[in-house]
């Protein structure tokens, strides 16, 4: 469960990254990339090792991070 939450705020923070990135915040583009970069060398390294199952969950994670990341951001617009 823990490769499903890591992808899943790994991805949130993409979504979110990428509309801010549109609205040129510069703070919450450095912060976002920051805590990207920073989850994604710990993904790498527990994925690596993971089974088919994990990394199918690990997938799960990451669409459902994408999703709400979206959906985060479109609350504060």
């Amino acid at each position: 469960m823990k490769l499903f939450f890591y992808s899943y705020l790994q991805l949130a923070l993409v979504s979110i990254s990428t509309i801010l990135i549109t609205k040129h915040l510069y703070f919450g583009i450095f912060l976002s990339s920051f805590l990207i970069s920073l989850l994604w060398t710990y993904n790498v390294s527990k994925v690596v090792i993971s089974t088919y199952n994990q990394k199918i969950l690990y997938s799960l994670g990451a669409g459902a991070g994408a999703i709400s990341g979206v959906f985060f951001i479109s609350i504060f617009k």
